[in-house]
């Protein structure tokens, strides 16, 4: 008896291997922040929420799987949280019921194993009050038929049998057992029959009354000296022997019925995590929802009011967001002002493409995208500390490795790559890679300020290509919006010196201008068909 609450076929992995990049896109994407808001303190619900969204789902039927019980939990987040919580108190208590057992003979086995039922069977009452009030509410596959499970697998008559079979096994009136004599009188064909809880009360009645000893069938008897160690170790060794098969399917009920609530544990933190998260943004008032994940990857990919919900947290408060068009470009450069929302964008681009693949909702106004086959980061790092490479030879090196791991229909996010040289060699490096990338069916984001690769890439009017740059209004502010438009040959870095250095009447204002060129947007905005 399995969950299955986070995949209709099989458990969720909570030990599982990570991939190679999970690492880098933690950093790069700064997922932690995102995790630590799903969590609210609960370190459990952060390694499952991070194990969600770095082993992302490709296929949509299991998103959907995952989707429908998310809607299921933002409708009802009593009971969704009820279910979490009824599983953690159930492992709590049987960890209370087993914390200084040490298993070594099979008495205490059978005694260990005895109280960690007895433990865990509270919580199957509970699961199954809950199953009962709730079962008919809810309206995903996975939680149906999880109640449905629950409330046949765990009818009144199947609770009082355990019941009745663990009481037994304290063994209150003794251990009674039949056994046959093989050769040299060694006992075989054992069976433990069940103690009769009305021989210690007839034996005490006998104390009372005399007469009724009569009344007993005769039996022969043997009372052992407790001075007799010898006798005690030999009986020791009986019992442990009548026991050893009952300890054996007592400890695997054991670890079947733990298993069962560890699943559910974990699987019900992703859900309360996804409620979490919601809340949370909600309460900023940034807006979500589950997406809609289309077939076809990369497929069209189109966004309305996109943002970063990890900008979102640390700011407390909702950043502004990006619409994106209905596209299915290979590649979007993104160009424009420093310090104008490119990073930002692209960034919200890689959460909410994990987070639709990991089933839950996603910081937008709506979400209409294809599942990926991988997803990827290679944003600029410092230099190295250890001086044992360049920067440009640690960008080579790290992109090696992802081409490595690339595969049609990945998505792959660059964050002012091969920067660390000079214009002419950076951009000619961009172009290698990037058409390499894009022509075995990777979709690309870039943001760049190389200016020689964004604007042969849009002289030459590549098919296939998005070309987006940041909003700078005409007195330097920047409303991190993203528009479609050709590439600049600035980044008006001016501005910045200007609200660093103050106004200076130098000329230096001029030459940016100058710089810019009368081409920067001489061509129309490019959107491909």
């Amino acid at each position: 008896m399995r969950p299955r609450l986070l995949h209709p076929d099989r458990e969720f992995d909570t030990h599982g291997r990570l991939p190679r990049q999970a690492a880098t896109l933690v950093q790069d994407l700064e997922l932690s922040t995102l995790t630590a808001a799903m969590a609210r303190g609960d370190k459990r619900i952060a390694d499952i929420a991070q194990r969600a969204l770095l082993a992302p789902l490709t296929d949509l039927d299991a998103i959907a799987y995952r989707q429908a019980v998310v809607r299921d939990c933002l409708a009802h987040p009593n009971d969704a949280r009820a279910l979490y919580a009824l599983a953690v108190a159930a492992i709590e208590r049987a960890e209370q019921a087993s914390w200084a057992f040490m298993p070594r003979k099979p008495a205490s086995i059978v005694r260990h194993a005895r109280d960690v039922l007895l433990a865990y069977l509270e919580s199957l009452r509970a699961l199954r009050r809950l199953a009962d009030r709730r079962g008919e509410h809810v309206a995903s596959d996975a939680l149906r038929v999880f109640f449905e499970l629950i409330r046949r697998e765990l009818d009144d008559a199947a609770l009082r049998e355990m019941e009745r079979h663990l009481r037994a096994l304290r063994f209150t009136a003794g251990i009674r057992v039949s056994a046959g004599l093989g050769p040299a009188n060694k006992a075989r064909d054992i069976v433990l029959h069940h103690g009769r809880a009305r021989a210690r009360v007839w034996t005490r009645l006998e104390r009372w009354w005399p007469p009724l000893r009569r009344r007993r069938e005769p039996a022969f008897s043997y009372q052992l000296d407790p001075a007799d160690e010898n006798g005690v170790r030999a009986l020791d060794e009986v019992r442990d022997r009548i026991l050893e098969g009952v300890s054996v399917t007592l400890a695997q009920a054991s670890e079947q019925v733990a298993g069962f609530f560890h699943a559910l544990r974990s699987e019900m933190a992703f859900y309360v995590g996804c409620l979490n998260l919601a809340e949370r943004l909600g309460e900023l008032g940034a807006a979500t929802c589950l997406p809609e994940p289309v077939a076809d990857a990369p497929g069209p990919w189109q966004a309305q009011g996109l943002y970063d919900p990890c900008l979102a947290l640390s700011a407390d408060q909702p950043p502004v967001d990006n619409d994106v068009a209905p596209q299915a470009a290979s590649l979007v450069i993104v160009t424009g002002a420093n310090q104008g929302g490119k990073t930002t964008f692209l960034r919200s681009v890689g959460l909410a493409q994990l987070m639709l693949q990991a089933g839950m909702v996603v910081a937008a106004r709506s979400l209409r995208a294809g599942a990926c086959a991988g997803i990827f980061t290679h944003f600029k790092r410092e230099e190295d500390a250890s001086m044992t490479s360049g920067k440009l030879d640690e960008e080579l090196a790290r992109m090696s490795a992802i081409v490595d791991e690339l595969r049609p229909g990945s998505l792959l996010l660059l964050n002012e790559s091969f920067a660390a040289t000079n214009e002419r060699e950076g951009s000619e490096i961009a172009h290698q890679i990037v058409d390499a990338v894009t022509e075995s069916g990777v979709r690309v984001y870039f943001v760049t300020h190389l200016d020689d690769f964004a604007r042969r890439r849009y002289e030459r009017d590549a098919a296939g290509t998005l070309f987006l740059r940041a909003e700078r209004r005409p007195d330097g502010e920047r409303t991190f919006k993203l528009r479609p438009g050709a590439p600049e040959r600035t980044s008006h870095g001016m501005d910045l010196y200007r609200a660093i250095f103050g106004d200076a009447d130098d000329g230096v204002g001029d030459a940016e201008d100058e710089a810019a060129g009368p081409t920067a947007d001489a061509h129309p905005p490019h959107t491909p068909t």
